[in-house]
Formats: C-alpha cells, structure tokens, sequence
C-alpha cells in the first residue's frame, strides 16, 4: 500500500516545483526557516493557519497543500461523482416521490450517518436521497418543510464534501443550500446555510472573508422574528463558527467576543441539541473554546481542561463532535510535549469517530509528528498510521 502524502511533504515538494527556498517560503509564511523544516520533514504539525499561509504564497489551495486523505481514493472518488452529477442537475431529479414514510427514515439516517462521522456510508445515500427530497419539494406546491429537507440534506453533502476536502463541490453544495433555505422563508434554514458557507472559507483559509458571513447573517438572524431553542441554536452556531475563524485569524477580542455570546445563548440550553445538522449547547460551546486556545498559540489553557472532558463529554454530543474534541486534545498535548497524552487522544478519535481520525487533517498531521518521532517505539501509532494511510 502507498502512503498517502502529508500536508507537510506536499509544502516541500509545491515549494520545489515553484523554485522557492526554504528561507523565502518561510519568509513568506511569516515563521522561522527551522520552524520550516520540521514542517516539511514532520516533527512539527502543518496547522490550519499556516496551511493556509503557505497555499497563498505558492499560489495553490488549501485543498491541494492537504491532498487527497486516501492512498487509494478509487471508491471515493466514484461515490463523489454520483453526487456531483445529482447536485448539477439540482432543478432535474430523476428520482421519483418516494412514500413520505421512506423519506422520513432516509432523512433520518442521513442525520444520524453525518453524526457518526460514517461519510463512507452517507456518501453512498446521498445521491438518491437529494433527488427524491428535490422530487418531493418540487411536487409539494411550495411547501416549506419540504424545502427544509432538501436544505437539511445539501448540509449533510457539506459535511462530506469538506471532509474528503472537495473545495469546488462544497462551494457548489452551498449554493444549493442556500437556494433550498430561500424556498422556505424560514431564517433558521438560511442562517444553517450561511453557516456552512462561511465553512468553505473556513476550509480555504480565508478567515477575514467568513468571518464577514458570519457577522452578515447573524445580524440579519437577530432581526428575524423569532426565540426559544430554534433560534438559540442557529444564532450560537453561527457564533461558534465564528470563534473558529477569528481564533485562527488571530483575533483574540473577536474570538472572546463570539465565545461570551454564544455562551449566553448555550445558558439557555440545558444540554446540546442537534437541530438541522447543527450541534449547540453548553459542553459543544466548551469544546470550541478549548479549541480557540489552541489556535492563539495558548495549548497550556486547552490542556488544563481537556482531560475531564475526554474522561466525560458533555451530555448531547454526537461522535462528529468528541472526536473532534480528542483531535483537538491531541493537538494541545502534543504543543505542551505531552507525546504520550496526544497519542491516548488520538486512540481517543480513532475509537468513537474512526473516520473523521483517518482523514481529518489535524488528526493526520498529529499523528504524522508522532510517528516520525517515534515509529519504532510505539506499535499502536503504527496501527493508527496504517488506518490513515500514512504508513504502508
């Protein structure tokens, strides 16, 4: 089995190919020519930021400096076709209306797949899904909940399409999204589109630029009509979106900013709810702010807390949302040289999320230091290299 290449290894050959050096691309990055080098030879982490630093100065996309998650990405890459094709022809199902019972149950499916990080399995139910929700929408005369569905179903696309790092389709699927959100004239529906569209900014590196849509949509959600747990949720989750890009963006006030307004909103809510494929509440506002403290370079913070959380997540999150809590404590640990910490993290990942583990970049990049360091020493890094297809 090949290995599948690193963030880190593809800065080194991108830097190659364009004729830059070491010394100017970390110019350039606005980091150290040994900082660098770890980067590249990977004893150091290629974080989200300086992804993106680095894809602006070789002029390629955040997407093409993380490269494909699959050493054989055949499968993927079929399934990925079959959606493509139905969100093209978004006006023109071909699917017909099915029973609203097996609508009902495929919904919910799809919901629960996305949840439990199994793309694999929600990549597969997508295509026809999209076209029979689209089917029942168009023939529904109108009808809002109908068009909610549709809308509820691109966010799931989103999901995988920014997983399997397909920039140009989630573009594409926001679109949709936000095409579906508007047949509703429901704002919770626009607000979780304008969520994910901020993710595509997000996933590119262009923090400034989502943090932007973000603000955009949660003035125009707070002059909507509207309150009690709909609206709490929506308006949190797009403040939660918010501390993520303004964390990476190293803007601390707008990041202690968007973290008190989404925890007065979290108050409200006794434990974290899911609604339209959004997560908020109390444990999943902790979560984000942990991980704010590891984007502006304060891991000591992150690392005091992350423990009873792994112990015990909060009441209410789904897998997406505690395995993405280990890989962020994996992160932290590994920042405070806390090796054998970031490694009980990832097993962490790897048992309640083992697919959003194998392809996630931070879990990739942590492990990558990880088993660089320490590939002859420690059989279970071994396993989990293999799974991510870092190791043959």
């Amino acid at each position: 089995m090949d290995s599948a290449p690193s963030a880190g290894e593809n800065i080194a050959v991108l830097r190659k190919v364009r004729g830059i050096s070491q010394t100017k691309l970390a110019r350039l990055m606005g980091i150290s020519l040994s900082y660098l080098s770890k980067i590249e030879t990977g004893l150091r982490p290629a974080t989200p930021p300086l992804v993106a630093a680095a894809a602006t100065a070789l002029r390629v996309t955040t997407a093409r400096i993380y490269g494909d998650p699959f050493a054989d990405p055949s499968k993927q890459h079929e399934l990925m076709n079959d959606l493509r094709a139905v969100i093209r022809r978004h006006t023109l199902p071909r699917e017909d209306v099915p029973p609203p019972a097996e609508l009902s149950t495929s919904l919910k499916k799809a919901a629960q797949l996305r949840a439990d990080t199994d793309y694999l399995s929600l990549l597969q139910l997508l295509p026809r899904l999209l076209g029979q929700a689209t089917a029942t929408a168009m023939a529904s005369g109108g009808d809002a909940v109908a068009w909610g569905h549709v809308a509820d179903v691109y966010s799931c696309a989103y999901a995988v399409a920014h997983r399997f790092r397909q920039p140009d389709l989630a573009d594409m699927i926001v679109a949709r999204q936000t095409w579906a959100a508007q047949q509703t004239w429901n704002p919770s529906a626009e607000a979780a589109a304008a969520w994910n569209e901020a993710g595509t900014y997000q996933s590119a590196g262009e923090y400034a630029d989502g943090l932007a849509i973000v603000e955009r949509a949660i003035v125009r959600y707070e002059s909507a009509p509207g309150n009690g747990l709909e609206h709490a949720v929506h308006l949190g989750s797009l403040h939660l979106r918010g501390v993520v890009l303004a964390s990476r963006h190293k803007d601390k006030n707008a990041t202690a900013d968007h973290v008190r307004r989404a925890t007065a909103l979290a108050a409200q809510i006794p434990t974290d709810v899911l609604q339209h494929n959004l997560t908020f509440g109390p444990g999943n506002t902790a979560l984000y702010e942990l991980a704010a403290h590891v984007e502006l370079d304060a891991p000591d913070k992150a690392a005091e807390v992350v423990g009873p959380l792994l112990k015990q997540p909060p009441a209410g999150l789904k897998p997406s949302r505690v395995g993405r809590l280990a890989i962020d404590a994996a992160r932290a640990r590994l920042a405070t040289k806390d090796l054998v910490g970031a490694e009980d993290a990832l097993k962490h990942a790897f048992r309640v999320a083992p697919q959003m583990a194998e392809i996630h970049p931070m879990a990739r990049e942590v492990l990558r230091v990880l088993w660089t360091m320490h590939q002859r020493s420690r059989p279970d890094l071994l396993v989990m290299a293999k799974r991510a297809g870092l190791a043959s």
